[in-house]
């Protein structure tokens, strides 16, 4: 089996409406390739292909959201909002108790404890769903910005 990592969002963020991909690399460093890039798909589709795909192969898939800029200044203004979110964390955690923000940890322990409601691998879509999904991706990066 492998690892699934992605993002943890709120219910209502934005960026779930986003196209996704999934970038399948090694598991560990013992294999040495490049790592295969798919999509862009729904997040609901990509999640289940990723999962069926890492239950079967010691892989690791990286589920995230494809950003659809329109111009280098959309490009920086993204960037330029990840570098303060990261220095955000970064001075949260230094400001942090020497012996921890404890409820940090208890709230995120708890959410991990919570019964996941998919207890197994999604079902892969079948390639109807995904051409569908597919329409669907197109027409959101068409209309945009209009």
């Amino acid at each position: 089996m492998g690892a699934l990592v992605t993002l943890d969002l709120p219910d209502d963020s934005p960026m779930l409406g986003l196209p996704w991909i999934i970038t399948f690399g090694p598991l560990g460093d013992a294999d040495e390739w490049e790592p295969v890039v798919c999509g862009p798909y729904e997040r609901p589709h990509a999640l289940a292909l990723a999962e069926a795909v890492v239950a079967e192969e010691q892989l690791m898939a990286v589920v995230e959201p494809l950003v659809p800029a329109l111009s280098p200044d959309e490009v920086r203004g993204e960037i330029a909002a990840a570098q303060v979110a990261a220095e955000d964390e970064a001075a949260r955690i230094e400001a942090a108790d020497l012996y921890g923000d404890f409820d940090d940890v208890i709230d995120d322990e708890l959410e991990a404890a919570e019964v996941d409601e998919h207890p197994g691998p999604r079902p892969a879509p079948d390639e109807a769903e995904l051409r569908a999904g597919f329409a669907r991706i197109a027409r959101l990066l068409t209309e945009r910005g209009r």
